[in-house]
């Protein structure tokens, strides 16, 4: 079940940079430096996109990030301000946990999954990261984890019911 592409120019996109790192190829003349962004795109309307760019300059390597975090953009569904249910996302060694919470609770999140969900415009949600730290497995963790995300209206299209059914 392939989802249709989001087109990113219709949308108002803010981006944030969620790390810089420098990294080093050691090559037989010496180390070859770049740098390594990873960035995060959303409207806060429900829709994010993350993204990682490559290059010997810090800007040239932000823009890539953009460019390819617009291309991976995701719609988030939500129960008010909250996620509609508990999931986990997993990327690399990296695991979060996605929690929904109450009107008025806040993004309780560390690092990169803070930035993401607030970029998706979700306003009440707890995260736990387990595992690995790095920032960008946690990142497209969340990523991971958003995309698994379903509405009582989907889960009845999907198994032939009403939503009233499915809510018992």
């Amino acid at each position: 079940m392939r989802e249709k592409l989001i087109d990113a120019s219709k949308l108002e996109l803010k981006e944030t940079i969620v790390s810089i790192r420098r990294v080093a190829k050691t090559v037989k003349g010496g180390r070859n430096m770049r740098f390594s962004v990873t960035v995060v795109v959303g409207n806060g309307e429900g829709y994010v996109g993350c993204g990682l760019g490559k290059a010997q300059e810090i800007p040239e390597a932000v823009r890539k990030a953009t460019e390819d975090a617009k291309k991976n953009l995701i719609y988030v569904p939500m129960v008010g301000t909250t996620i509609p249910h508990r999931t986990l996302g997993v990327f690399g060694a990296g695991k979060v946990v996605l929690i929904p919470a109450a009107p008025g609770t806040g993004v309780i999140a560390g690092s990169s999954v803070r930035t993401i969900l607030e970029a998706a415009g979700v306003k009440d949600v707890r995260a736990k990261s387990i595992g690995s730290n790095n920032t960008a497995n946690m990142a497209y963790a969340t990523i991971e984890g958003l995309k698994s995300l379903l509405t009582v209206e989907k889960v009845a299209k999907l198994r032939g019911k009403t939503p009233e059914e499915i809510l018992g």
